[in-house]
């Protein structure tokens, strides 16, 4: 594989919502690229980037796959290496996308030409904002029924502002769609459906020639108004070269100041070329960012560290993506931030403090590996079998520590108990765990220290079933899954003051720790805070931290039923202790005790997971969606029209959005989509928090002195 420089590396992220061709775009500009000798497609689970068996068989991407395509654009000799991140696109799984999206130096968002902008859509154009990443759109399934070019330009407008601009105008609606005029150009270029995806350049059909006119001037206007000198030459000559205005694109886009539009048939293989003359001409290299902005210390905090993202910087790489692969083991995928990498370096971890030794440096065409000599500054590549190195570690030269950021992953909304089917399913499960959770971000596994249970929590019943299953496939591990859980939590509404004594005498020495503590909620989200107001001497400095894992133990088994308790201070202000019988454990007890008696005063109360919902649907079923929405407790936020579509926002209780899925699919005709995630945690109306204290209260029964023995 030849090695490119920085200038000549793409690095794109394909985004957007679930089914708009994501992956089948990606298939297409391989095959367009001579990368495949054939063109892969979902439906026959044949594509480069979908190679996963879940992916295969439910045909969605569940992770991001990578590719590459060289592409050389007209006029130039040297051949251009895009890095292509395929990522998926339902709110289950979109986690992964924003894990991904730190790899990018831009995103191309597809839009299903039929449906417009979708609640995905905008969400990875946040996460595109996040990232200060330039950014274009491409309309895809412009064959199918239903397609508008019009009606999807009216909703991206809509939404995302004028910035939005179409470089390509459709030739043929619907099934009759053969090619696009390219507006730069002005010239039309005709495609055969299914064939290698290069265009035959033509004229603008007749009935074309206005519309393409009118839109072209468009464009010309919105490139000029970011160039003082285009805009000079744009009033003198009334028209700007196709040289100028690709200059003045490459600027504008890359200054996110324009979004152009493109159009495609991926399925089809229409519009493969020009995609790609487009990324390897308009988006910019990684070097157009000048610089990686990393930390001194690993916490993220404090000073901070420049690199420039240059072949001539000390070496330094980001782990950005794991795949635990049964065979091959532990696959990092990283991104050169800085330096030039060599096959069989030895690096630096600097978050773990240990030596790797980077063996069989290679490039990933999904699944399959290419060996590489060398990886030059923003490039992206891969590596198997590393020591210690997860997912946001970084690594580099031993006289250069940098400590890059990692994405930030929403807390897991959803919690299910799992069951191992057999003893050996359970010896087996940590190990195959362990090695999911090093591939998945959005991902817990822990045992409940009151029903002892497994309990795993992901973002979505569809990505705790894949898990399940990828635990059956891979590892043999089989498990049931019980219905889930809710994640409730136990807090205060008063203030207490109490006094937990523990005396136990018995022969030789006994027991005795005395303090006293006084309790106080918090605004919700503080956690717990414990204070040490002890004075005098009341209870040794030694013992204090003893009280303190007594309370903070106590709070974790909870007390109304079973639930943590959260949100509270407590302080301690005094005590009694013997010097013979005083003891860590006798403080621990005493405390914990000081804590329950404090719970019977505080006005104890129920906290619920309250989630942020958005629901995407055609607007004629907007007043059922609401009315559903509030018979499960829903608080509407708000709701906006996009077209022919609407998307209601609402707070409602996660209780209430368990079976929430089949109900919008029942109700939409399989036409409404949602997306969910945590907000905020909010008191439980009395007559539920009974039924649900009701429910628990057996599981959370204890012995006390059991417990904290």
């Amino acid at each position: 594989m030849k090695s490119y420089t920085t200038d000549w590396i793409r690095n794109v992220g394909i985004v957007g919502h679930g089914d708009t061709g994501k992956t089948q775009l990606v298939s297409s500009l391989l095959f367009t690229s001579g990368m495949t000798p054939r063109l892969g497609k979902v439906t026959e689970g044949s594509t480069t980037t979908d190679w996963d068996e879940e992916e295969i068989a439910r045909k969605i991407s569940i992770n991001t796959g990578t590719a590459y395509a060289e592409w050389a654009a007209p006029g130039h000799a040297e051949k251009t290496k895009v890095n292509l991140l395929d990522t998926p696109g339902y709110s289950t799984f979109i986690n992964e996308t924003k894990a991904s999206l730190i790899a990018a130096d831009a995103a191309l968002i597809v839009i299903d030409a039929s449906a417009g902008v979708q609640v995905i859509t905008e969400r990875v154009w946040d996460y595109a904002t996040e990232y200060d990443l330039p950014r274009a759109f491409i309309l895809n399934w412009m064959d199918r029924d239903l397609a508008s070019f019009e009606r999807a330009m009216e909703s991206l407008e809509q939404v995302f502002g004028r910035g939005v601009v179409p470089i390509h105008l459709p030739i043929g609606t619907e099934k009759g769609f053969k090619g696009v005029v390219d507006l730069v150009t002005m010239k039309a270029l005709i495609y055969t459906p299914d064939g290698d995806g290069k265009a035959k350049i033509e004229e603008i059909p007749a009935d074309l020639r206005d519309a393409a006119q009118a839109a072209h001037e468009k464009l010309v206007e919105m490139v000029a108004e970011g160039e003082d000198e285009l805009m000079q030459e744009f009033f003198d000559k009334g028209t700007l070269p196709a040289e100028d205005i690709n200059k003045g694109l490459h600027e504008e886009v890359r200054d996110k100041k324009i979004f152009p539009v493109l159009l495609s048939s991926a399925l089809h293989n229409i519009g493969g070329d020009a995609i790609l003359n487009f990324i390897a001409e308009i988006l910019p290299s990684p070097s157009f960012r000048g610089k990686a902005t990393g930390y001194k210390t690993p916490d993220h905090k404090g000073d901070t560290v420049e690199r420039k993202i240059s072949d001539s910087e000390p070496l330094s790489l980001f782990v950005f993506k794991t795949v635990a692969d049964p065979f091959a083991g532990r696959i990092s995928y990283f991104k050169v931030m800085s330096g030039v990498l060599k096959n069989d370096a030895n690096v630096v971890n600097f978050n773990r403090g240990t030596q790797e030794r980077l063996q069989h440096v290679q490039i990933m065409q999904g699944k399959t590996a290419a060996a590489v000599n060398d990886l030059h500054a923003g490039d992206i590549g891969a590596v198997a079998k590393l020591k210690d190195t997860l997912t946001g570690d970084t690594l580099g030269d031993k006289g250069a520590p940098i400590f890059y950021s990692t994405a930030r992953i929403p807390e897991p909304s959803i919690t299910f108990a799992v069951e191992p089917k057999t003893r050996a399913d359970e010896d087996r499960i940590g190990v195959a765990i362990h090695k999911i959770l090093e591939e998945d971000l959005a991902l817990r596994f822990g045992r409940d220290p009151q029903t002892k249970e497994f309990l795993l929590s992901g973002a979505g019943q569809q990505h705790i079933e894949v898990v399940v299953a990828k635990l059956r496939k891979r590892y043999h591990v089989e498990m049931t899954l019980k219905p889930p859980k809710v994640p409730y939590r136990e807090t205060i509404r008063g203030k207490a003051d109490a006094e937990g004594k523990h005396k136990k005498q018995t022969g030789g020495h006994g027991q005795f720790g005395l303090c006293r503590i006084k309790m106080e909620p918090l605004p919700r989200g503080k956690g717990i805070e414990f204070v040490d107001d002890v004075f005098g001497g009341a209870i040794p400095k030694n013992w204090i931290p003893s009280v303190e894992k007594g309370v903070r133990d106590s709070a974790e088994r909870g007390y109304l039923a079973g639930f943590p308790v959260v949100d509270f201070r407590v302080s301690l202000y005094d005590g009694k202790y013997h010097d013979v019988d005083s003891s860590d454990i006798a403080f621990k007890i005493a405390g914990s005790l000081a804590f329950r008696e404090a719970m019977k005063q505080a006005r104890p109360a129920l906290l619920e997971p309250i989630m942020h919902v958005e629901v995407y649907a055609p607007d004629q079923y907007s007043g059922d969606l609401m009315g559903h929405l509030s018979g499960r407790r829903g608080k509407i936020s708000g709701s906006e029209t996009r077209g022919g579509n609407v998307v209601v926002k609402a707070q409602v209780p996660l209780s209430e959005m368990l079976s929430y899925a089949n109900e919008l699919t029942s109700m939409t005709q399989g036409r409404g989509s949602y997306s969910m995630e945590f907000s905020h945690y909010d008191f439980v109306p009395q007559e539920l928090a009974e039924k649900v204290i009701a429910a628990h209260k057996p599981h959370a029964v204890e012995d006390e002195a059991a417990a904290t023995a």
